[in-house]
């Protein structure tokens, strides 16, 4: 398995999350490993509500490629 240094995290920060650990019963590493990967799921999660509203709010628009609807944009003029 890969690992991941983080290099200047500030004092408090490695406290705090030394405490969360202990307080969760895990060690410092484990903890870490089950933030990381709340935030990328978190993250995902996020990008597909908006894609999904994205696809909503576009739905039934003009479809095609660019260069087709430049060409006949200026065909147009």
């Amino acid at each position: 398995m890969a690992q991941l240094l983080v290099r200047d995290v500030p004092r408090d920060v490695v406290e705090a999350l030394k405490r969360r650990a202990s307080a969760h019963g895990r060690s410092a590493e484990a903890e870490h490993r089950l933030i990381l990967e709340a935030a990328l799921k978190a993250g995902r999660a996020a990008f597909r509500e908006r894609a999904a509203s994205l696809r909503e709010q576009t739905q039934g628009r003009i479809v095609g490629e660019s260069a087709d609807l430049i060409r006949l944009d200026r065909d147009t003029r």
